[in-house]
């Protein structure tokens, strides 16, 4: 019964109201975590409500099909009261066929929809599905994705708890192990990541982030950067021995100073021939600086061992590694359940039975009560937190020494607690990352220096060491003369210029 003009303003007062009503939402206090993904998800019903509102009204004003063209000459034409009189005839026939009809103007529904969000302080209320393990979004639950992994070629077998620290290092992955199962566990967890994401983070437009992440994944796969894949590691054939990261050496003295043994190892990882002096190793080697495999002289290779990369294979590398990309970025979004989803475990591993039991009352009723969010521990001297989200004894704080800070320069001015964490991070991504920006190996030669200028004063000395201890063929080479003397080359050569020999 309603005109073209009458839908069109009845659309315009819900578009208000729909405003009105999202900042109402965003004004409520949210006091827990079940509250705030609640209201998230009314946010997101009342956006894409208001989006379909407005996709409805732009149609209209197009009027591809000229029924609001048509109405609009109907009511101010010449005959404008016969028009009148012919739709008030409408309503009257209509009234008279449904006497009963109760109309419900759109107030009285939008009062619903507050009375309804009333309600939801309810803890029964239910917007998002949440398994027992992930308490209604304050917990990751991967126990399904973890089982996927020990099961993979070539993996290492940890505790869950590991797993959770480490499962988002895919770039540890040894390329020979990224096969279609590996690609099946990799498909396994993102679809979990992303269900997570969107039952805790509804209003976040996964679709464009997606798109961004590939733009920037497309730029380091051009590039030969991306982590795990680079350049070094950029061989898709089973590789026997060690790589070696070129980016730290500027000619291929330096790569002779490593030895035969080293220089062996890294170009059978490459697959290419290994014989051969010291010298030709090293040039070998040195040859392959900043090349894909594909660019490598094919004569370079060692017999049977040519690089059949395939269109398909590259491509379904790609594919993986986009996969991994994205992975990158929904275990970033989702940092902080990662780390409470560790802590949860490491806690309740830590309890016997009846103590979980009674835990999970109480991760319950933390989840629907904000009373806990709120209070403040009180911990005058700043002491870490322990598994339990308490201060741990002062007395322990002192053992540890986690009272001495220690800065590294070459990471950033990374600061580390205590002694452990310092001896620890020598060994870890930050400082191998911040010596490869310097071009220096991140070998024991270099361990305990935090200083950029030392350690790039302890590199030279090291270049010059290795320099000095290479084998000079001038001095080091002996010759025999005509007499049975041994001498050097050099002694040799001066005496042969001379006619002495």
């Amino acid at each position: 019964m309603e005109t073209i003009l009458e839908q069109q303003r009845r659309m315009h007062e819900e578009k208000d109201r729909l405003y009105d009503a999202m900042t109402k939402e965003s004004g409520y206090k949210k006091s827990s975590t079940r509250e705030q993904i609640n209201s998230d998800h009314r946010m997101r019903f009342l956006l894409d409500r208001l989006m379909d509102n407005a996709l409805r009204l732009q149609d209209m004003y197009e009027d591809n099909d000229g029924l609001r063209k048509r109405e609009i000459q109907a009511i101010a034409g010449p005959n404008e009261f016969g028009e009148f009189y012919k739709r008030l005839k409408e309503i009257k026939d209509f009234h008279k066929a449904h006497p009963n009809e109760i109309f419900v103007p759109m107030s009285m529904e939008f009062e619903e929809l507050n009375k309804a969000r009333d309600c939801t302080a309810d803890e029964a209320t239910v917007l998002a599905e949440f398994t027992d393990e992930e308490s209604y979004g304050r917990f990751l639950d991967l126990h399904e994705s973890y089982m996927r992994y020990i099961n993979l070629k070539g993996t290492e077998k940890m505790s869950y708890v590991r797993y959770l620290d480490s499962f988002d290092r895919m770039f540890e992955i040894a390329r020979d192990n990224k096969n279609s199962q590996y690609k099946e566990y990799l498909d396994s967890l993102m679809q979990y990541l992303v269900s997570f994401v969107e039952r805790i983070k509804p209003l976040l437009d996964l679709n464009t982030e997606y798109e961004d992440v590939y733009k920037k994944f497309e730029v380091q796969w051009e590039a030969n950067d991306f982590p795990g894949w680079g350049k070094e590691a950029g061989s898709a054939m089973a590789h026997s021995g060690a790589h070696l990261d070129l980016s730290a050496f500027s000619s291929s003295e330096e790569l002779a100073s490593l030895g035969l043994d080293r220089l062996k190892s890294a170009l059978m990882a490459l697959d290419l021939k290994c014989g051969g002096t010291l010298d030709q190793r090293a040039d070998r080697l040195f040859s392959t600086k900043g090349k894909k495999m594909e660019e490598i002289n094919s004569a370079l290779f060692a017999k049977g061992k040519r690089n059949k990369m395939s269109a398909k294979n590259i491509e379904r590398f790609k594919e993986i590694a986009s996969l991994e990309a994205w992975i990158y970025y929904l275990v970033e979004l989702l940092s902080e359940q990662r780390a409470a989803t560790k802590d949860n475990v490491q806690r309740r591993q830590a309890r016997t039975g009846n103590e979980r039991d009674e835990d999970d009352e109480d991760v319950a009723s933390d989840s629907d009560s904000g009373d806990d969010d709120d209070e403040v521990i009180y911990n005058p001297k700043n002491l870490p937190l322990g598994w339990d989200g308490k201060p741990i004894p002062y007395w322990l704080y002192k053992l540890h020494g986690l009272n001495i800070n220690y800065n590294c320069e070459i990471c950033g001015n990374q600061i580390y607690r205590g002694p452990k964490a310092f001896q620890r991070h020598f060994s870890e991504w930050r400082h191998a990352h911040g010596m490869r920006c310097l071009g220096i190996p991140n070998t024991a030669h270099f361990a305990n220096v935090t200083k950029i200028e030392d350690a790039m004063a302890l590199w030279s000395k090291i270049k010059e060491m290795k320099n000095a201890e290479r084998w000079n063929p001038d001095h080091e080479e002996e010759y025999e003369d005509t007499a049975g003397n041994v001498v050097s080359k050099k002694t040799y050569e001066d005496l042969k210029r001379q006619g002495l020999l």
